[in-house]
């Protein structure tokens, strides 16, 4: 059965995250070490690392793991943002360690200016650094597919692949896989036969077995859109069914999935990520009709 969660709001303390995660219903959880929009945080207090830790073990909760700010990009052909990148990833891997997460997702990052080619070299560059500052940690880095928009890399499955055979500790990196990017980025997901051939392509381009975490969002814009614009389950461009393929695909029993839809409450007074899930779970044991 597949292992479900959502991202969890870390306000009022780490340990509320997992105590939002298990009210709603959640195996799994995923958090933001620090702000967002912040290069800065206060360190993690040895406490709040502990409380964190006890509440995952007291709900059960399985795989905790981390989102980076959305400030770091690897990618960046200027040379102060490039380095403040790495500094600050390195910073937030030993934040993800303290808490106990076991990795630590990130897209590539934008290239901005010059190409593609570019824009790898610089990502691939910036692991080797940042893995050498944290060799000795256990928390790995996951490249997360991205929608495309703009000069991101990663919404094509040769990105990842590039930066990932280039990658000097292989056990500390694989990807993260989010269906509502992937979709927009153009790889089709209905109906079935192009849903098999979404996935037999990453597989023969990345490898199925480098998948340790998926996203679970529907998509707002359609398919090729390139505009990443997360939507509720079923309520999307994607539709219902190709989360169900997904849920039952013996090869992703074990990966746990994480929602990041929108948050707040469903018209019929339901918390939407409790929504969600319940119909995920339905969806995943066949009894929700698609």
């Amino acid at each position: 059965m597949a292992i479900l969660g959502a991202h969890m709001s870390i306000a009022g303390g780490y340990h509320k995250a997992a105590e939002r995660g298990a009210e709603v219903g959640c195996q799994c959880i995923q958090i933001f070490t620090k702000p967002t929009t912040q290069w800065q945080a206060p360190p993690i207090r040895p406490e709040q690392a502990q409380q964190f830790r006890q509440a995952i073990d007291r709900y059960g909760l399985l795989y905790p793991n981390g989102h980076d700010s959305y400030l770091v990009n690897l990618a960046s052909p200027k040379k102060r943002l490039w380095h403040k990148s790495i500094d600050a990833l390195v910073e937030e891997l030993h934040r993800a360690e303290l808490l106990g997460l076991g990795w630590l997702v990130l897209h590539p990052g934008a290239y901005l200016e010059g190409d593609v080619s570019d824009g790898l070299q610089r990502v691939i560059q910036a692991f080797k650094e940042v893995f050498r500052q944290t060799a000795g940690l256990q928390v790995g880095c996951l490249l997360e597919t991205t929608a495309g928009q703009g000069t991101n890399l990663g919404y094509r499955f040769e990105h990842l692949a590039e930066i990932l055979a280039h990658c000097p500790v292989p056990e500390r990196m694989g990807v993260c896989l989010d269906t509502c990017h992937v979709f927009a980025a153009g790889y089709p997901l209905r109906p079935r036969k192009a849903f098999e051939a979404t996935f037999q392509e990453f597989d023969q381009v990345v490898g199925l077995d480098q998948i340790r975490v998926v996203h679970l969002n529907d998509s707002l814009r359609p398919c090729g859109s390139r505009v990443d614009r997360h939507a509720h389950i079923g309520q999307g461009q994607i539709g219902r069914e190709p989360f169900q393929w997904l849920l039952q695909d013996p090869r992703f029993q074990q990966i746990p999935m994480y929602l990041e839809t929108p948050k707040g409450t469903a018209p019929d007074g339901q918390d939407w990520d409790r929504k969600n899930l319940a119909l995920l779970r339905q969806l995943a044991d066949g009894t929700q009709n698609t």
